[in-house]
């Protein structure tokens, strides 16, 4: 079954040539593109998407979430707002509440929350587990993780739990835990920070997750300066997130090496932490990319759209600049940019995995920040969301 959407008035490739073509056409076959160029030219199709002038993206490629859990922080929440600092202490509320939930339930929870990002755009979804901190619980957020995400992350080294010696902790993690959940995620994180895992802790992780196949992301540098992003960068981890606090160091390792500083707007304000540095990370030749960090503590959104607007109007970026950090940014920090079926990026042979806005060009996700401007959403060329609307 093809499809030709036909009359977009801007389409954003995002791609190596990172074109922006006008009056344009797309055409999906199966699950992939077939066919990019002018409206005027597009061969015939199956079915035919008249796209009357509304622009076409990527869909979102959200690197960095925390899907699987149940319970509510509110009550935290509130507090923050009234002054109280964040600190990573409250992962065990969510910890305490996910384990107590059923499969079905954590299950039934998940699929909501991919719903709820797709129809906001998000074709590409990365989760974690982390809010079971045991052997049981972890393998059994990994196995629905896997099921419903698009990449699946083993956070065991989320936060070591009450009444567990760390260096024990980290020893079951890099042990038992590892191999229990190994037959269902692509990726190890470790929360390096202060209040969660030393640098020495954090490497022992990563390395043990690298020596049983696992790519490597890193929680890095959110609350205060640290090792998290030197540790990424060294290790050749794929990404490190949050990225708060920036040195001289920190950029030099990050601009010489391939590790994506990834950004997480939303936590940022939820936390009311200083804005990561995305526009100094991009000027001295970071790959960066844009995430939710949807989780129940400190982001809970899986509003893409409501971070690249955040990027564009609070942390310095352009409009394409965001549109690319949210899209082949997230891409490359999850290894899917390059190769047969890779995402990101509109261009032949990738999936076709698609955005259209129920406006004329991207500026509008930043001119009129907060308002629904989804108008379809393609996955794997099958329209799973948002159908056309009328305007």
């Amino acid at each position: 079954m093809s499809t030709l959407i036909t009359r977009i008035g801007e389409l954003m490739t995002v791609d190596d040539e990172d074109r922006v073509l006008r009056d344009a056409a797309v055409v999906i076959d199966g699950d992939r593109i077939v066919w990019i160029g002018s409206a005027s030219a597009a061969p015939a199709a199956d079915e035919r998407v008249d796209a009357d002038g509304r622009a076409l993206l990527p869909g979102w490629v959200d690197s960095h979430t925390h899907l699987v859990f149940d319970g509510d922080r509110a009550a935290e929440f509130e507090a923050r707002m009234a002054g109280q600092s964040y600190a990573a202490g409250g992962i065990a509320v969510t910890r305490d509440a996910t384990r107590e939930a059923s499969d079905d339930r954590l299950t039934a929870l998940l699929a909501a929350r991919i719903r709820e990002a797709r129809a906001q755009g998000t074709t590409w979804i990365e989760t974690k587990t982390g809010y079971g901190l045991d052997i049981a619980s972890e393998v059994r957020s990994a196995r629905i993780a896997a099921a419903a995400a698009d990449d699946a992350t083993f956070l065991g080294a989320h936060l070591v739990p009450a009444g567990r010696d760390a260096d024990d902790y980290v020893r079951e993690v890099c042990g038992p835990m590892l191999a229990a959940v190994r037959p269902y995620v692509s990726w190890a994180d470790v929360f390096c920070e202060r209040g969660a895992f030393t640098p020495e802790q954090s490497r022992e992780v990563l390395l043990a997750a690298r020596a049983a196949g696992l790519g490597l992301r890193v929680h890095g540098n959110q609350l205060g300066h640290g090792e998290g992003i030197l540790l990424a960068v060294e290790l050749g981890a794929a990404s490190v997130d949050h990225c708060n606090f920036v040195s001289d160091a920190d950029l030099d390792a990050l601009a010489g090496g391939s590790t994506v500083a990834t950004v997480l707007p939303a936590c940022d304000l939820s936390t009311r932490a200083p804005l990561a540095p995305a526009r100094r990370l991009l000027d001295a030749g970071v790959e960066v990319a844009i995430a939710s960090n949807g989780n129940p503590g400190t982001s809970y959104t899986t509003s893409m759209p409501f971070c690249v607007a955040t990027a564009v109007l609070q942390m310095g970026l352009s409009v394409a600049e965001a549109v690319r950090a949210a899209t082949r940014g997230g891409a490359i920090a999850l290894g899917r940019a390059s190769g047969d079926g890779s995402v990101g990026s509109i261009a032949v042979g990738h999936r076709a995995d698609l955005h259209l806005l129920d406006a004329p060009s991207a500026t509008h996700l930043a001119y009129r920040p907060g308002m629904p401007l989804t108008a379809g959403v393609w996955k794997d060329g099958r329209r799973v969301a948002a159908p056309l609307v009328a305007r």
